[in-house]
């Protein structure tokens, strides 16, 4: 067992918890308590204009009231911007990144990934975002579930954003930033976030740290086929009533609480699942119909 583990749940405070955002913060839990780690809550509110007021503290009493407790403070994003600028200042400096007025549109009517258009160009921070010049491209990953994944080389090597045109700070830049300020050795999370790991890997290895590993788990899909997020208004979870949700999170990770877990509190459902969590029993698929009544989610 690793006495280091470190591993951390992430949500960003756009809405309560969901059947969904319940199973990426059960799995990154019953990781970390499995191999005896730490495990963090970090909260992602780095986009003011899509939080809903009082959403942070709802997901802290949320998780509270599943038995998730964490160890140590919430981390806020909104605190870090200051280390966030910080980075990027030096980045500009020393040329290893630059403003750019390509927008969206653009990129996708010239063949749909950025090419380094600005690059050369000397803009200034006038309506403009900040590129960091790709130097250590990722064209594949392996993935404790899924096993390698492979990156088109073409976004791989994308010189892409780390501030965005609105002043906004862009997720890959401080998601790992925030990572190695508190030292997280293992990333779990929903199979939705496999795509800009490579951005973050490139990162570990432009700031020379050791890479983190990466679980990806399966994600929920709703009666409709899509993914259970807060953007489709996907209904949160019973505070009142959590154990049956906490149980049929537990079905969806593979795992078969016995029929004596029916009348366990939701301590006791927690202590059987982080002695009998195991990888390979997770299902391999990136996303599957969750096996949970609309009445649980």
């Amino acid at each position: 067992m690793t006495q280091d583990y470190i591993g951390r749940f992430a949500p960003s405070p756009s809405g309560p918890l969901h059947f969904g955002s319940l199973v990426a913060a059960l799995g990154s839990y019953l990781q970390a308590k499995a191999q005896q780690g730490t495990w963090l809550v970090r909260m992602e509110d780095l986009d003011p204009p899509r939080e809903m007021e009082g959403a942070a503290d709802l997901i802290l009493r949320t998780l509270e009231a599943y038995g998730l407790y964490w160890d140590g403070s919430v981390m806020y994003q909104s605190q870090r911007h200051d280390a966030y600028q910080a980075q990027i200042e030096h980045w500009l400096v020393h040329q290893q990144a630059y403003y750019c007025q390509c927008t969206r549109k653009q990129i996708k009517q010239s063949g749909g990934f950025y090419s380094g258009t600005c690059r050369d160009k000397h803009l200034s921070d006038n309506d403009t975002s900040v590129r960091l010049t790709m130097v250590e491209p990722v064209t594949e990953f392996t993935d404790l579930l899924h096993g390698t994944i492979k990156i088109n080389p073409e976004l791989a090597k994308e010189d892409f954003i780390i501030k965005r045109r609105d002043g906004l700070f862009a997720y890959n830049l401080a998601v790992v930033l925030d990572d190695i300020e508190q030292g997280v050795t293992e990333v779990v999370r929903g199979a939705d976030l496999i795509e800009p790991t490579g951005r973050q890997i490139s990162l570990y290895k432009l700031f020379k740290q050791p890479t983190v590993s990466y679980l990806h788990l399966p994600l929920a899909l709703g009666a409709d086929g899509n993914k259970l997020s807060k953007q489709n208004h996907a209904p949160a979870i019973d505070l009142d009533n959590p154990k049956p949700t906490l149980l049929a999170a537990l079905h969806f990770l593979g795992m078969s609480p016995d029929n004596a877990l029916k009348s366990a509190n939701i301590d006791e459902i927690l202590a059987w699942a982080t002695k009998n969590w195991q990888i390979n029993r997770l299902p391999a698929q990136i996303q599957i119909t969750p096996a949970f009544s609309n009445g649980l989610a």
